[in-house]
């Protein structure tokens, strides 16, 4: 089982992707999984104040990973493509900068051992 990261504006270089974000650009058709989209207003108030990345990941942990099990999300995300091997978590930011998809990534690799999580 293999999880892949990557961002919109690379679509077109992925495999069954599958959203991760709050919102998506108007030219994904894809399946979406809010469950793991960060909270508005704590990610509004991160933004528009320019809060720490630690401040963040507090946040994200906090109101969303923690109610949240990481065997159920699985089955979850690999249910929107039975057959696959490989899925790919989407969001807006490009690789190297700070994104909840690399959160979500670590999350589930520290609880499913056989998991590989890599960034696209």
């Amino acid at each position: 089982m293999k999880i892949q990261t990557s961002y919109f504006a690379n679509l077109k270089n992925v495999i069954n992707p599958i959203s991760v974000a709050g919102g998506c650009p108007e030219f994904y058709r894809g399946p979406q999984y809010k469950k793991l989209a960060p909270k508005y207003t704590w990610w509004k108030e991160w933004h528009d104040n320019k809060l720490s990345e630690e401040w963040y990941i507090e946040q994200y942990h906090k109101t969303v990973l923690c109610a949240l099990d990481p065997k159920l999300v699985i089955a979850d995300l690999f249910s929107f493509y039975p057959d696959a091997d490989v899925i790919t978590l989407l969001c807006w930011e490009r690789p190297g900068q700070f994104c909840h998809r690399h959160l979500i990534g670590k999350w589930l690799q520290n609880t499913i051992a056989d998991l590989s999580v890599m960034e696209l």
